[in-house]
Formats: C-alpha cells, structure tokens, sequence
C-alpha cells in the first residue's frame, strides 16, 4: 500500500516496531501502537506525536486474544486500519542446551498465537471494505531448524507459512498480505547475544527496506540478500550436509 492512513502495529515500544511507527508518523496519519513496556511505549508514541501523527498507545499482552481483539476493533471502528503489522515476537535462549519446555510453549504462545491474536481480527473488516494489508514479522530464520533456537525458527516458519497461504486468500478482496523476514537487527533481542551476527543492521534502516516493500506489495520482505541466500540455501540443502555445520553454531543465552 502506497500510502497508509492508519496504522497498528504491535511490539512498538523497541526494536523494528518503534522504527516503523516513527517512519510512519506524519501529519495526517494515525498510529496504533501496542506494546508491553510502558516507559519505552509512551517515549516512542511521544516522538511520532512531535513528527505531526494522531498516536494511540496500550499496554497489551498479544497472547490475550480477547483484549487484543478489543482494543483492534475499537480501533477499527474510529480509525478504519489501512495497515495492521504483526511485529511483536520473542526469542528465548537455551544457554548451551536443549530449550526448556517452558521457553518453548512461550516461544509459541507469543510468537504464533500473539500473530494470530493480531491478524485474525484484522481480516474481516479489510476484506468487508474490500481494501487493507497485513504485515507479518517472521525471520530468516525460519527457513532452518537451528539447533538451540528451535523453537524461534519453528514459530517464525509457522508465521511465514501462514502469512503466505494468507495472501492468496484475501487477494480477490483487494487485502494485501506480506511476509517479512529479517537477519539479524540490533535490538534489545540481540543486543544479549554473544556471538557475531553477520550483516547486522540497524532498526531504522530494517524499516526503510520494509516500508519500501510493503508500498510494492511484495510477497515476502526479505534482508539483507547474502544472509538471505544462505538461509534459503541451508533450508534447500538435505540436512545430512547441514547438520554438522548447524550443530557447531554458538547458541542463544
């Protein structure tokens, strides 16, 4: 989409979520952000507020599907959403092990069913308008099982899968559908990560190349290219010839 009015997006209070709000914010446009800390939520709301954008702010947890749900058609009814962006996710570490069965089920909670929570209330009122675009935040990591992080990559390959079989469907209602897949980005997610992260690029530049997908309506976001080809290629590749390399990664705290 082009040029979208109105806008939600979850997980804005850092990362990705607080670039694309305050690309986004401008005089005649208005935000809906969502995210879980407070102090960091309000300071990015203020900064979209001084670029000239109408902000609205909560404090959700995208695992409540029945408050998120409320809060998206409250929204929707005074401000109809051009563009709703399903950004907020989690990527828990495994110090060295297999990832916990806790970390797992909170990995899905919050990665898939928060994406869900989002989308899902999303799609009635675009496809009954018979105009809008969903934007989902998956990972090039989904292309992969790496071991440590199977739960993130499991999650995030649910989102993309989802998201793309999604587009399909809304297609002959003029909805727009996007997957978005990032490399590494600095983040308070990465920032804990003690290993190199190759190519790793900076928030503000993440949500120029989104913003510039999105307006082409493309079907997958994906960056930067070379961490987008290995990811590709080890997801292509029989896994006999990738384990032992997967197997040597430095895992998540």
């Amino acid at each position: 989409m082009r040029d979208p009015r109105s806008i939600l997006i979850t997980g804005a209070s850092s990362g990705i979520g607080a670039a694309l709000a305050e690309l986004y914010a401008a005089p005649g446009r208005f935000l809906a952000l969502t995210g879980r800390n407070q102090e960091r939520l309000e300071a990015v709301a203020t900064r979209c507020r001084s670029r000239g954008a109408e902000v609205e702010s909560a404090l959700l947890d995208i695992r409540d599907a029945a408050a998120l749900a409320g809060w998206i058609a409250e929204t929707d009814r005074r401000h109809p959403l051009d563009l709703g962006v399903a950004n907020a996710g989690v990527a828990l570490g495994s110090n060295g092990s297999a990832e916990t069965a806790a970390a797992v089920r909170q990995t899905f909670a919050v990665n898939v069913d928060g994406v869900l929570n989002t989308v899902l209330p999303l799609v009635p009122p675009m496809r009954d308008r018979r105009r809008g675009q969903i934007a989902i935040v998956s990972s090039l990591a989904s292309f992969r099982g790496i071991p440590g992080s199977g739960a993130y990559c499991a999650s995030k390959a649910a989102e993309r899968v989802f998201g793309e079989g999604l587009r399909g469907d809304l297609a002959p209602f003029g909805v727009g559908v996007s997957v978005i897949c990032p490399g590494f980005i600095r983040t308070p997610m990465t920032d804990v990560n003690p290993f190199p992260m190759p190519f790793l690029m900076e928030p503000e530049r993440a949500a120029v190349i989104i913003r510039r997908g999105l307006e082409g309506n493309r079907a997958r976001i994906a960056f930067p290219w070379p961490m987008y080809a290995a990811c590709w290629l080890l997801g292509v590749l029989p896994p006999a010839w990738t384990d032992g390399l997967l197997h040597r990664t430095p895992r998540k705290p």
